[in-house]
């Protein structure tokens, strides 16, 4: 059933994708191409729109990737420690790495968020400046949590592995940990790019 369901999404994606490109040759056709005039479409979407979509994909991402790692390692330091009780207390360290990735969400979006100004008038919000930090907010949050969903993802399963080879072997326990330290560096990474981004944007209104 779930197999037939997905086939039918996966087609239907299909049919939706060639008939607004069977609409767009048509128009175009037709001389009636600027009707996709794809970069008037973007303009005329409030820069505040785009910031606080990407301070919001900035947090869920974030929240979603260190979600997704504790749920992973969770799960096996509960099954491995069911064996080796021992490792139950330091593979807590695992959990800490992804709820750290949550936390580089959270502060960069407090730092974008203080580049919003209520108080900017309609002339000031359709400036240049202003759709580059609205852009600018938006394609940063992007990058920060995907940076981090994936940085949870891979301590989750590192994590995992680790729980499971520390309970064969607790000598292997330093040398998997390394693993996921530079699997949490990954978060950083996104956290430095932002905040270097977010370094260079304007306050709405200035």
């Amino acid at each position: 059933m779930e197999s037939n369901f997905f086939k039918f999404v996966m087609w239907l994606n299909w049919f939706i994708i060639m008939l607004v490109l069977f609409i767009a040759f048509l128009n175009l056709v037709m001389g009636g191409g600027e009707v996709f005039d794809i970069g008037a479409i973007i303009e005329s979407i409030s820069p505040n729109w785009f910031a606080s979509t990407g301070i919001g994909l900035c947090v869920g991402l974030s929240v979603l990737g260190a979600a997704w790692g504790i749920f992973t390692v969770a799960t096996s330091i509960l099954g491995a420690g069911v064996g080796a009780p021992r490792i139950t207390n330091k593979m807590l360290i695992s959990v800490v790495f992804c709820e750290v990735v949550a936390i580089y969400g959270v502060i960069m979006a407090i730092v974008f968020s203080t580049k919003l100004n209520s108080g900017a008038s309609a002339e000031e919000m359709d400036s240049h400046a202003a759709h580059f930090t609205g852009h600018g907010i938006f394609w940063g949050g992007i990058a920060v949590g995907v940076c981090n969903l994936l940085s949870g993802v891979a301590i989750g399963i590192n994590g995992s592995g680790t729980a499971i080879a520390s309970a064969a072997n607790d000598t292997l326990f330093v040398r998997t940990l390394i693993v996921q330290i530079f699997s949490s560096v990954i978060g950083l990474f996104g956290l430095i790019i932002g905040l270097l981004l977010a370094n260079k944007l304007p306050q709405f209104g200035e």
